[in-house]
């Protein structure tokens, strides 16, 4: 017995799960573009933004940590107590808000699609009820809503899309493929989508992030259209060599990476993976994006 005592102690203690922090019903967030094109970013007003933000932010990203396998049940515990209090459901202070709130609920349903097979009846209840009620609210803000369809409209599907992913509400299904085809519909006939391409130097940049949501929504609803290849492609061959766009725009382009794009879009259609590198992590899409998500649909 006396040589069991040092390996049981050899042998690491699972980390406990840490107690939830208080739930956010407002959401405080600003703006931090400076120009008309939303282009260039006021350092302060980011800093602003970053910080009043970073609760929630911070819980989205320990979500992801434990869906993506630190700790399954932690994730779920975390999920349910903020559902159960109806986090971000109170006063939203301004559009970048609702930017907020539709990427944290995408990022959200995505880990949870994770987990939610060792998730309790009741857990599965609370955390899908208030995922629900955020779906109904962002629909309802996206529909109230007049102006450009640009990148927040597709993120917002997405967002709603995955919570019809995890709950089966084909209303929810059906609300991101009519904001998926509406993205298809104001395509450029090379892959260009026009709202982003009016975004100055960040073209490119907003190119890239507004074909990250539709690829996703795409592999969710098990979609295949010609448009799609065309999307990927245009967005491919501007961050390889994004000289194409800055002709077209005007303004010389931030470099910017397509790996989220291709590597969501190319098991969904049966192409080979994009040239490895560094490990992709983004807790709005489901953590670890070399790990494909249970909501996707594979060829």
């Amino acid at each position: 017995m006396k040589l069991l005592i040092p390996l049981l102690l050899a042998i690491p203690l699972a980390q406990a799960c840490e107690a939830p922090p208080p739930a956010r019903s407002d959401i405080e967030a600003n703006s931090y573009y400076s120009d008309s094109n939303h282009s260039v970013i006021d350092p302060v007003r980011r800093a602003q933004n970053i910080a009043n933000t970073r609760p929630i932010e911070d819980f989205l990203a320990h979500v992801a940590q434990d869906a993506n396998g630190r700790d399954a049940g932690c994730a779920l515990t975390w999920l349910a107590s903020w559902g159960g209090q109806n986090a971000m459901l109170g006063k939203l202070s301004s559009e970048q808000a609702y930017y907020v709130r539709k990427w944290t609920l995408s990022g959200m349903a995505l880990n949870y699609a994770r987990v939610r097979q060792q998730a309790t009846p009741a857990q599965r209840g609370v955390i899908e009820g208030w995922f629900k009620a955020l779906a109904d609210a962002t629909i309802a803000h996206s529909d109230a809503k007049r102006g450009t369809r640009n990148n927040h409209y597709y993120w917002e599907g997405l967002a709603v899309t995955a919570v019809g992913g995890v709950t089966g509400e084909t209303r929810y299904l059906d609300w991101g493929r009519k904001v998926l085809q509406h993205a298809l519909a104001q395509m450029e006939p090379d892959g260009a989508l026009p709202a982003e391409m009016a975004r100055a130097v960040k073209a490119l940049h907003y190119q890239v992030y507004a074909a990250t949501p539709l690829v996703m929504i795409a592999s969710i609803l098990d979609v295949r259209d010609a448009r799609l290849d065309t999307l990927v492609a245009f967005t491919a061959a501007g961050s390889a060599d994004p000289s194409g766009i800055a002709r077209r725009t005007g303004f010389e382009q931030e470099p910017v990476g397509s790996r989220e794009v291709l590597t969501i879009y190319n098991r969904h259609v049966g192409r080979p993976p994009p040239p490895a590198g560094k490990a992709l992590w983004q807790p709005r899409l489901g953590g670890a994006l070399g790990v494909p998500n249970p909501l996707e649909h594979l060829k």
